[in-house]
């Protein structure tokens, strides 16, 4: 029985044991679970800070290159493509057609200034024989210039499909009396018409006789120096008349709907792309001058200084600018353009030009300034002006510079010249005008002026 007793007592202690031993573990294996997942927060706690920022470095790299790549996109843009883009094509608003009646002439009078005023002041009487229904008659050579060796006055009436103007020599074939029936005056300051006494001695000794005394047309007097603006019902009303043959005096200074007259092409409905245009003896010159010494990027810059000091400090502000000072701003456009050599057409002296020279650098390196060289004949691409007889004529080459000009890839022009004007117009019909066109140090003053008289 004792024995009995202690083996159940024995399993009693076994179980006991048993059972104090499995409660053992069960609280050992919860310790651990719970150990467990405190080291596993605390691995989560530390690696998902860094989980956060690996990804926010991926984020940032990704963008960080896309930076990269767009900076290096718009560097390379601007360094391996020029900024300066062609001017879109801006299409004419209005125009009036010119049909005239065949016997009814308008006699042109241009005295105002040198030829490019001449050929501003032909534009707008064009406008004004349209307006009339008249032919035009361009002066005679012993009047005026020698328009036949610069212009192709075929082309306009090619242009207009009809014949709307002529030459002095044609109209004193047709017209055998050679009588000016009237003599109108667009303005009557500082002269009537702007007709001289020599001018009018010239006239009569072409044999042109005159209806009359030159006539203002305006009840109030018209000055060159202050123009009243004019529209086309002024001149309709005013300059209309039953004669055959009327003669305008100097309109270069006549204020006459400037948005009509300016547009590209100008205000007469044509075919063509300008109706004033250099002869094509000249334009084929300055393409082949183009290809032997340009190529198709470069810069022209008219730079006047013959005259221009007076003129120009009369202004306010004034417009001529020291060599320094002009170098600088020729550079900036050059850069602009990204192009390898300047077209000079200027009336400077070789002082002035080759200092300027000196100074047009860019990257550490001068710029070549190219001017048309003297004759030579191993040189072929002025052949064509001495074939023609053209050779040696000023006005002739003039209107080559300006052909030129009106070829390059960005033009900069002298504030105040009708030259520089006539290039602007050439350049806005051919559709060669640039976004970097523009006046020399446009937007400055000169940083020094000197003081006047």
């Amino acid at each position: 029985m004792e024995r009995e007793k202690d083996s159940s007592s024995d399993q009693n202690d076994d179980q006991n044991h048993t059972t104090k031993h499995s409660s053992f573990h069960i609280i050992s294996d919860s310790h651990s679970s719970f150990t467990k997942r405190c080291r596993f927060h605390h691995l989560f706690a530390i690696l998902l800070p860094l989980l956060l920022f690996l990804l926010f470095l991926l984020y940032f790299s990704t963008h960080l290159h896309s930076l990269f790549s767009i900076s290096n996109l718009q560097f390379n843009d601007h360094h391996d493509h020029p900024t300066c883009t062609k001017l879109d094509k801006i299409e004419r608003r209005r125009t009036v057609e010119w049909n005239p009646n065949p016997n009814k002439y308008l006699f042109a009078i241009c005295l105002s200034g040198q030829m490019s005023n001449h050929l501003i002041c032909l534009e707008k009487h064009m406008f004004f024989a349209a307006l009339l229904n008249r032919i035009l008659v361009i002066p005679s050579s012993k009047f005026d210039y020698k328009y036949n060796r610069v212009l192709d006055f075929d082309h306009i009436n090619d242009c207009l499909q009809r014949k709307v103007i002529v030459s002095f020599e044609y109209f004193s074939k047709m017209n055998h009396l050679m009588k000016i029936d009237k003599f109108l005056c667009y303005f009557s300051l500082p002269r009537v018409c702007y007709l001289d006494e020599e001018h009018v001695k010239k006239l009569k000794s072409l044999g042109i006789s005159m209806g009359g005394k030159p006539e203002p047309v305006w009840v109030e007097e018209e000055d060159i120096k202050k123009p009243n603006k004019r529209s086309v019902e002024d001149v309709m009303s005013k300059f209309a008349s039953s004669e055959d043959v009327i003669a305008i005096g100097d309109v270069f200074y006549a204020d006459l709907e400037r948005d009509w007259v300016m547009q590209p092409g100008g205000p007469i409905a044509h075919q063509c792309k300008t109706l004033i245009e250099p002869s094509r003896v000249i334009r084929l010159t300055a393409q082949r001058f183009v290809q032997t010494f340009l190529g198709n990027n470069f810069v022209a810059l008219h730079f006047r200084r013959h005259g221009f000091l007076m003129f120009c400090n009369v202004k306010t502000p004034s417009c001529f600018f020291p060599i320094p000072q002009a170098a600088d701003c020729i550079a900036r456009v050059v850069e602009k353009a990204n192009a390898p050599v300047i077209y000079l057409s200027t009336d400077a002296a070789e002082s002035e030009t080759s200092l300027l020279q000196s100074l047009v650098v860019l990257n550490g390196k001068a710029v070549p300034l190219v001017r048309r060289p003297p004759r030579n004949p191993a040189e072929k691409w002025d052949a064509l002006l001495y074939r023609h007889g053209l050779e040696g004529d000023s006005h002739v080459e003039a209107m080559l510079d300006k052909t030129i000009c009106a070829m390059s890839s960005v033009f900069i022009g002298a504030p105040g010249s009708t030259f520089t004007e006539d290039i602007l117009r050439l350049r806005k019909d051919w559709g060669s005008a640039s976004t970097c066109d523009g006046y020399l140090c446009q937007g400055e003053e000169p940083n020094f002026i000197a003081d006047n008289e």
